[in-house]
């Protein structure tokens, strides 16, 4: 299976990467990995909704162009469903049995995702109703993802 998290920003800090990239090492034992970034926009604090629509909206429009056709879109948005980490193995097994081989999980910019990317996507995944910086989102839905496929195969890890 194919696995793509679509992301606003950049990793700047060099412990995130370097968590992105133990965990990226992990799983590819399981699945094929990929990150792609997209170019995130300037929010000026204290802005406006309407302005915040728009940099949604831009940075939206980039999200939605790296999908690719025929993909399983998974937005993590924190009005999303809560699994836990057995019920998202399952989820993923259930995806891979029903010939899904592709899917894209979706980590928004500092204020989310656009209405029409939530639209585009299959499903939307909470890992918490607290919000988390998106660098951070990274290395936390990698390591799920690597949980996942560790119990989809019986193999132990710590709990």
């Amino acid at each position: 299976m194919r696995m793509t998290v679509l992301c606003v920003g950049k990793i700047k800090e060099s412990y995130y990467s370097d968590a992105i990239a133990e965990y990226a090492k992990r799983l590819s034992r399981y699945c094929r990995l990929e990150i792609v970034e997209t170019a995130d926009e300037k929010t000026p604090d204290g802005a406006p909704e309407a302005l915040n629509r728009q940099i949604r909206q831009k940075e939206g429009r980039r999200l939605l162009e790296k999908i690719p056709d025929g993909a399983y879109v998974i937005a993590l948005a924190i009005e999303g469903k809560q699994p836990d980490s057995v019920e998202l193995s399952a989820k993923l097994a259930r995806l891979a049995g029903g010939g899904k081989s592709q899917i894209v999980w979706l980590i928004g910019g500092s204020l989310g995702l656009s209405e029409e990317v939530m639209k585009r996507a299959d499903e939307a995944l909470s890992f918490s109703r607290m919000t988390f910086p998106h660098q951070l989102m990274r290395v936390i839905l990698l390591e799920q993802i690597y949980r996942a496929y560790r119990i989809m195969k019986n193999e132990p890890y710590h709990k």
